[in-house]
Formats: C-alpha cells, sequence, structure tokens
C-alpha cells in the first residue's frame, strides 16, 4: 500500500462498516440485530468525525442518511470540444471543471448529462457516446466517504450561451497545454487529457476503471 493509501485507509474502514451495517439494516428481521447494525453505523460515524473534525450530527447527516442497499452514486461530465479545445465552467471558488453533477433520480446519464451542461454551461448539446466510466476514488482527490461513478461523455453543441448562474459564473474553451485551474475533486488532466484521445479517436474503446 502506497503512503497515500496508508493515509487513508481509516476512510476506507469507515466506508466499509457503514456500507455493512446499511446492508444489515435492511435485511435484518431481528430488532436485536437491527440494534447492533445501528451501532456499527454509529461507530463508522464516529471514525469519520475524529478523522475529519467535524461534527458528529454533520457526519451523520452526509454519512448516514441513506436507506436500503448501499449502491455507487453516479456523476456525469460533458467533453464538448471546439477548435481543439475543450469547454470548461468556472466554479464559484475559482477552479475549473466540465459541465457536469449528479445524475437526478428522474434523469438517465444521457439526460442528465444535457441538463447539467444547459444549467451550468448555457448550451443545447446532443449527448453522443460514452468516453469512460471511472470509479472516483482511484481518480480524484480528496477521496469521498462515499462511492462515486463518473461517466464521460462526449457531446456536441447545437446552440445557446452561456448565462452566469449560482453553480458557475464563468466559461471559457481551452487547450490541452493551457488549461486553468482544474476543480480536481470533479475532474483531473488525466481525466481531460482522455477526452482529448477519445474525441480524435474514432474507435474509441470505452474506459473502465
Amino acid at each position: 500500500m502506497d503512503k497515500q493509501g496508508q493515509e487513508y485507509q481509516w476512510l476506507e474502514w469507515a466506508k466499509e462498516l457503514q456500507f455493512i451495517a446499511q446492508a444489515g439494516l435492511t435485511y435484518t428481521k431481528d430488532p436485536f440485530d437491527k440494534e447492533r447494525f445501528e451501532r456499527v453505523r454509529e461507530i463508522a460515524a464516529e471514525i469519520m468525525s475524529l478523522q475529519s473534525r467535524l461534527p458528529l450530527a454533520q457526519v451523520k447527516d452526509l454519512f448516514c442518511n441513506e436507506t436500503g442497499f448501499q449502491t455507487p452514486k453516479l456523476d456525469t461530465r460533458a467533453a464538448i470540444f471546439k477548435d481543439d479545445k475543450i469547454l470548461l465552467v468556472e466554479e464559484n471558488d475559482g477552479t475549473w471543471s466540465m459541465p457536469g453533477g449528479w445524475v437526478d433520480v428522474m434523469e438517465t446519464v444521457k439526460s442528465n448529462t444535457v441538463k447539467e451542461v444547459k444549467e451550468e454551461a448555457g448550451l443545447d448539446v446532443d449527448a453522443v457516446r460514452v468516453i469512460a466510466l471511472h470509479d472516483r476514488n482511484l481518480h480524484n482527490q480528496p477521496p469521498y466517504a462515499y462511492n462515486v461513478c463518473k461517466v464521460f461523455v462526449l457531446c456536441e453543441v447545437k446552440g445557446g450561451c452561456f448565462h452566469p448562474n449560482i453553480e458557475t459564473v464563468g466559461s471559457g474553451y481551452f487547450r490541452l497545454d493551457e488549461l486553468p485551474p482544474l476543480s480536481v475533486d470533479k475532474n483531473s488532466y488525466q481525466q481531460i487529457e482522455m477526452c482529448f484521445a477519445a474525441r480524435s479517436e474514432k474507435n474509441w474503446q470505452v474506459e473502465f476503471d
């Protein structure tokens, strides 16, 4: 295990305890087992609170608020190109990312990609093809307390223009060698580089990782 893996081993343990507890709470019929699983989930939250220095109540709200069998969340990112440049939107903190966000309950990967681009970049797009499916915690920092599957989707612009909104304050197209400061928790340089490669490769094979 590398140094970074050792640094965040506590997070992996806490996530696994949370997963076991939530699965147990979902399927157990025994009231005594339910109490035990609830305590296991509390222990996971206490570990998170101690290591992250967040209040326990806040951790429980973020980390222990789901019901049912726990599965990864979905996040979509749109790869939009013009003149060998990729579209990025500027976040409120001054970093930049590919347009995207959590997949809403009533949306598909395709419709969510289109929706997020419209909301964050003001553009109407067609979602053309999937570039990659990434396990977020293998590619982006810092690691999250839950697993996320990131779906990168190549898109083509049909129309529209950018307007400042509650999520983004600017947009622009950038060459790979002139990227602005990135929101690395959402997209890394390597992921953007991958999208450039996928755009120019007609027989691109979807990347699973």
